[in-house]
């Protein structure tokens, strides 16, 4: 994922109201875009050296979007938008063996109501179109998977979350139940640094999501944790899969 202008160095100063953080470019401090509703922590330093991309609207409020961390020993991807769009463009680069067979995908599936999750796999010989159907009037084999970002690393391990998320938790209850149904399922977790070399659920934070992940995987969910390469022009999503530890 390229991004349109190479990002701008600056100064992490702090984050505040979860959204905004004032970042110090040159001896100008501005306000910018913080599009990430977890704490970022172990990456939220004062003083912390950051990317930011300029908005490419010169009419937004707020003219840069917090991007990059640097932390003593990586490079942190802060920013939950991009996760997706990485996903996908690694699904159609078929660097995934377990992907392969898919010819077709779609990003943001709603399943009922209140949940919309972030892409959906299948293949076309199977005749489905989900787009105007329901999700009851859809025979498997469709793929779902849903994708977290990841910025929390201690020691050499990356952890998720890095805050309490019912939201994450009830994604997982919702993954189990479309597997009751004969649905294959994911969860691709994109760890935006590069200095872990394996993966856990953050216990310490939310017990309950490392709970309910171990439940759903021994039922056979599969978990994908999957590093990126952060560069001040593009970030790529590596396609070896880190080591999980349950």
């Amino acid at each position: 994922m390229k991004f349109e202008t190479p990002l701008i160095e600056a100064t992490f100063l702090k984050r505040y109201k979860r959204f905004f953080a004032d970042v110090k470019i040159g001896d100008e401090t501005v306000v910018a875009h913080v599009p990430n509703t977890g704490s970022m922590k172990g990456c939220n330093e004062p003083g912390s050296l950051c990317y930011v991309s300029p908005a490419s609207n010169p009419e937004r409020k707020l003219r840069y979007t917090l991007e990059m961390v640097k932390t003593p020993n990586s490079w942190v991807g802060v920013n939950t938008s991009h996760p997706n769009k990485l996903v996908y463009e690694l699904w159609a680069s078929k660097q995934i063996p377990h992907w392969e067979k898919f010819d077709s995908a779609q990003l943001e599936v709603k399943i009922n109501k209140e949940t919309r999750l972030d892409l959906a796999m299948w293949n076309t010989k199977d005749q489905l179109n989900f787009k105007k159907g329901k999700l009851a009037e859809i025979k498997p084999p469709l793929h779902f998977i849903e994708i977290k970002n990841v910025s929390m690393g201690e020691g050499d391990r990356a952890l998720f979350p890095d805050a309490v998320t019912e939201r994450g938790q009830k994604h997982i209850t919702e993954m189990m139940e479309l597997m009751e149904q004969g649905f294959t399922c994911e969860f691709v977790f994109v760890i935006q640094r590069n200095d872990c070399k394996s993966f856990s659920p953050a216990d310490a934070i939310d017990p309950e999501y490392g709970k309910l992940l171990r439940q759903a995987h021994k039922r056979g969910l599969i978990i994908t944790p999957l590093t990126c390469t952060l560069l001040q022009s593009e970030i790529t999503l590596n396609p070896t899969l880190l080591p999980l530890h349950l």
